[in-house]
């Protein structure tokens, strides 16, 4: 345990970390498998007792990442639309995409805040909103307010809990991860208990009509 300890430790205080931060959070902004939040939160979870990395730069990097991922993920949905990939056109993507359109016409700004806390929701809301043209400018505002909540909350997950364990940096970073893992479940739920009404047919259609027609831009 304690040869663990101390190669966490020496990883933490490299710069390529935080290059591994900046990739993963960018992947994930297109990409869901890819765990950013765990790596962002393991972090600052060894930061809160060993200094390093930077929890200011953590932050920095990681919302840079994800502003990065969810505007890359915006220009994939205007360029192909959502149903290119085979797992887009998956049953639980599809239900993401149609509730996504749907809740981009109703309130826009709070969905795409909201949307970069669920993994697989900010997904389907960033590729949807290219995909019916959501004004790209406002898209750009929204994701860099949402990036930095998102980096903030993420790295004060990992410094609140791995406070508690100053000589066991993985079994803080561990159960720092978990928290965070439970707290965005719930988060979901809520999100889903929200969303759950059925999406008319016409609402289907437009979702399913996106990026192979030319929309008019939504604001």
């Amino acid at each position: 345990m304690q040869a663990i300890n101390d190669f966490i430790l020496a990883a933490a205080g490299q710069p390529w970390v935080l290059l591994l931060v900046f990739a993963c959070c960018v992947i994930d902004g297109f990409f869901p498998p890819i765990p950013s939040e765990s790596v962002v939160v393991g972090l600052a979870a060894v930061s809160a007792t060993a200094g390093v990395p930077n929890a200011w730069l953590l932050i920095l990097v990681g919302a840079l990442g994800a502003f990065s991922g969810d505007n890359i993920a915006y220009l994939i949905g205007r360029k192909i639309g959502v149903r290119r990939w085979r797992w887009m056109r998956s049953q639980r993507m599809q239900g993401a995409f149609r509730w996504a359109g749907r809740e981009l016409r109703r309130r826009a700004a709070s969905l795409i805040m909201v949307a970069r806390f669920i993994p697989v929701g900010r997904v389907a809301v960033n590729l949807t909103a290219g995909a019916t043209r959501f004004s790209h400018g406002m898209f750009v505002a929204l994701t860099a307010v949402s990036a930095v909540l998102w980096a903030s909350y993420s790295v004060a997950i990992g410094l609140f809990f791995g406070q508690w364990f100053e000589h066991n940096h993985l079994l803080g970073a561990i159960i720092a991860i978990v928290a965070a893992v439970i707290l965005g479940i719930i988060v979901d739920r809520v999100i889903s208990t929200v969303r759950g009404s059925t999406p008319s047919p016409e609402e289907v259609k437009a979702v399913e009509d996106a990026g192979e027609t030319e929309d008019e831009p939504v604001t």
